[in-house]
């Protein structure tokens, strides 16, 4: 028998590649799920439902006519400038929302995979963090991911939490952007970008998210698993990377440092994150950065 798979946020940028990949398996059913109408009608092999999960009894239909086996939640309120003034839309999404899917998933069964954020950790390390690291947010945003972590721990048994870490990939209309594209956008426009340069993270090509929550479907553990790429960069490194492999104009790059950004909300400093325990327990092989973003603008690899 196929198994039943809902998306949420099945509009968004790593949801609907997540969705695609997912459809083209033939042992699945997969259903997408977003607040607003399918922004890809008739592209794939799925169904659409149009739900906003933050009400509960709109939460409670999709499960009675869906009767998933898993559910994939890859909605959330992520900005952190936005959630820092919007708080309790912040809480609702990212908070309150998981806690009833969570809760929805106990009562029928359903295996539980919910995206998480880097950002539930405070940044003051030099070493990649690991799933056993005690997290400690330092904005709004990081402390709602946190305690949706908690309410799907404390009301699930069958879960799998996947922490990711700056996602790109080419977008589709309407979604958006990443930084992978707007380094490319403003540097083939030949335009200055000022980037930061003493805040590192571990980029992720949006179809190793889909690689990596494809195998926790299948995988017969609970837990948190960080699904990232293995390259620990920081952010003017990254875009110095976009240039080079897009043979553009590094020079219009300006790292800057973080105090000279003057951010509105802060930023954990170091929030790399180790995929020892995926590579180990799930197979998981993500695209070093390079690839991803060939892959991303459909350059031809070198052999």
């Amino acid at each position: 028998m196929k198994k039943k798979i809902l998306v949420i946020g099945a509009n968004g940028f790593t949801g609907r590649r997540i969705l695609n990949d997912l459809s083209r398996n033939e042992n699945y059913l997969v259903t997408g799920c977003s607040l607003h109408d399918d922004i890809a009608f008739g592209s794939g092999n799925y169904s659409f439902i149009r739900a906003d999960i933050c009400q509960m009894a709109e939460q409670r239909m999709l499960f009675r006519d869906i009767c998933p086996d898993v559910v994939i939640n890859t909605s959330a309120l992520s900005a952190p400038d936005y959630c820092e003034t919007h708080r309790e839309e912040a809480e609702n999404i990212n908070i309150v929302a998981v806690g009833l899917l969570a809760f929805h998933c106990e009562a029928s069964g359903a295996r539980f995979i919910h995206l998480s954020t880097d950002f539930v950790f405070s940044g003051n390390t030099d070493r990649l963090y690991t799933e056993e690291d005690v997290p400690a947010p330092v904005n709004y945003y990081g402390i709602t991911k946190l305690t949706g972590e908690k309410h799907i721990e404390e009301l699930c048994h069958n879960y799998a939490i996947a922490r990711v870490v700056v996602v790109y990939g080419a977008a589709l209309p309407g979604q958006h952007g990443n930084i992978i594209q707007l380094v490319a956008n403003r540097l083939r426009n030949n335009e200055e970008i000022r980037v930061v340069s003493d805040q590192w993270r571990t980029p992720t090509y949006v179809g190793d998210v889909s690689q990596g929550i494809e195998k926790l479907i299948e995988h017969p553990n609970s837990g948190i698993y960080h699904i990232c790429g293995a390259d620990c960069l920081s952010i003017s490194d990254i875009a110095y990377r976009v240039a080079d492999t897009l043979n553009l104009d590094r020079s219009l790059i300006v790292p800057v440092t973080t105090k000279q950004m003057n951010e509105a909300t802060p930023r954990p400093k170091f929030s790399g994150l180790s995929i020892e325990k995926a590579r180990r327990e799930l197979g998981y092989q993500p695209h070093t950065l390079e690839e991803g973003i060939r892959l991303m603008f459909k350059i031809n690899f070198e052999f």
